[in-house]
């Protein structure tokens, strides 16, 4: 698939990305090379592949919560630069 200049320019601004002049015709080939490999891809046979969720067998990584030795509070909020009652104190972020 041949990506032209408009194509490219209008990928950027639907991306709200800034491409400068000197490299847009680089970015256009490069999608182009992207997307006709996408397009190999419709080639090759699944047929009798099975659907996967993740390209690598998955195995449980977590390990078994137990109780360890931690920080104490004082320690923690050391260097905290805002605290208040022994905790964290940040930025109010939500509308309430």
């Amino acid at each position: 698939m041949k990506v032209s200049k408009e194509d490219m320019e209008t990928v950027a601004v639907l991306s709200r990305l800034s491409i400068p002049p000197e490299e847009a015709e680089d970015y256009t080939k490069q999608l182009s090379a992207f997307l006709e490999y996408v397009e190999n891809l419709k080639g090759v046979d699944t047929e009798n592949v099975a659907p996967t969720t993740y390209a690598l067998p998955m195995q449980n990584v977590f390990r078994e919560d137990e109780v360890r030795p931690s920080l104490d509070r004082e320690a923690a909020l050391a260097n905290a630069p805002l605290k208040e009652d022994g905790y964290f104190k940040v930025p109010k972020v939500l509308e309430g």
